[in-house]
């Protein structure tokens, strides 16, 4: 039986009832999915921690994220008010790239069984050999690097989309390896699988991209990482060893290389969405932040065109068919900054 409330209980003010999704704040409506398992979900930005990790504030994990993180010339008054465009959880994610996955799965047994490689020309099957299959080691590097930026960012919004992107590169990983293996075994003697490394460590047309990235797995500062991976390097690199190279190796005979890259070009059109959204964000919330990613822009666009130029002398060695490295480079810069002027930030083309 329950009781009566006194007068003096009934002139007591009730407390607000809280809200099953009391984390999102005051808002009128259900989070979505992605909300739901994204918010909130890095325990070292939870509010009311003295420090980003448990122990002493003055331990070396807290002063890395302290300095590169909560101290990043890049800020804004909530981060966890970007979204990525594409929503994605774990689950819609997998279930996207298992499609993806099983469209490339036809396509290599399709052409595999035509023994397209082996009716290549031998100077085509050598170009893929300094451009296509040593691309693995920038991509892994690439791989690193994005997930430096998860692991640091000061969002799980961020973190999330950054995870994603670097199991995009490790799937990009394993395709390059997987042709590499199907071309060495058209073609035993022609150096894949066993010279890729070297030309990685020595070749000259490879050592720009190499520096760029060595360079970019030693940039704390998750911001700066992520304006050189995201906004910079890769949008200029995936221009050349995505979209050229595949259009010259259509003009070449090789479908296949065209259409596998034709589908892992997607990955990065999805990386490009979340990074432009993720700028905006910036933009948004603080007008300096473009003077910001700017500097960062013009700094890193030197070194992505160096590495351009690099790629594009491979291409035009080719006695037909080819492309000039100056088009090559010109090429990947129109594209870069055709992506910046969209985001309402400064030319990424160096003056001079």
């Amino acid at each position: 039986m329950s009781e009566t409330p006194t007068p003096a209980q009934r002139s007591q003010p009730s407390k607000p009832r809280l809200r099953t999704w009391s984390a999102f704040g005051d808002i009128r409506r259900r989070p979505s999915e992605y909300e739901i398992v994204t918010h909130q979900t890095n325990w070292t930005l939870r509010e009311g921690r003295k420090a980003p990790l448990e122990g002493n504030p003055s331990s070396p994990g807290n002063l890395w994220l302290t300095a590169y993180r909560e101290k990043s010339p890049l800020q804004v008054q909530d981060w966890d008010g970007f979204r990525d465009p594409d929503a994605h959880t774990y689950r819609s994610y997998v279930v996207m790239q298992d499609e993806q996955e099983s469209q490339i799965s036809g396509l290599l047994e399709q052409y595999g069984s035509a023994e397209s490689d082996a009716a290549s020309t031998p100077t085509w099957r050598h170009t893929l050999s300094q451009v296509f299959t040593p691309s693995r080691f920038l991509l892994h590097g690439a791989q690193q690097i994005e997930a430096y930026i998860g692991y640091v960012a000061p969002s799980s919004y961020i973190t999330n989309a950054a995870a994603l992107a670097a199991a995009d590169l490790l799937r990009r990983v394993t395709q390059v390896s997987y042709r590499t293996r199907e071309l060495q075994i058209a073609d035993p003697h022609g150096g894949f699988a066993t010279g890729e490394r070297g030309l990685w460590q020595t070749s000259q047309a490879w050592q720009p991209t190499r520096k760029a990235t060595e360079l970019a797995l030693i940039t704390f500062d998750w911001a700066e990482a992520f304006t050189a991976l995201n906004l910079v390097l890769l949008p200029t690199l995936d221009d050349v060893l995505l979209r050229q190279l595949g259009e010259v190796a259509r003009d070449n005979g090789d479908e296949l290389t065209w259409l596998v890259n034709s589908h892992l070009a997607r990955d990065s059109e999805r990386r490009a969405r979340w990074s432009g959204a993720l700028v905006r964000h910036a933009l948004d919330q603080r007008a300096g932040n473009a003077d910001v990613l700017n500097k960062w822009i013009a700094k890193w666009s030197v070194r992505a065109d160096a590495a351009a130029n690099g790629l594009g002398t491979l291409l035009d060695t080719l006695p037909e068919h080819g492309r000039p490295a100056e088009s090559v480079v010109e090429q990947a810069q129109a594209v870069r900054a055709r992506f910046h002027e969209e985001l309402g930030l400064g030319s990424a083309v160096p003056a001079g």
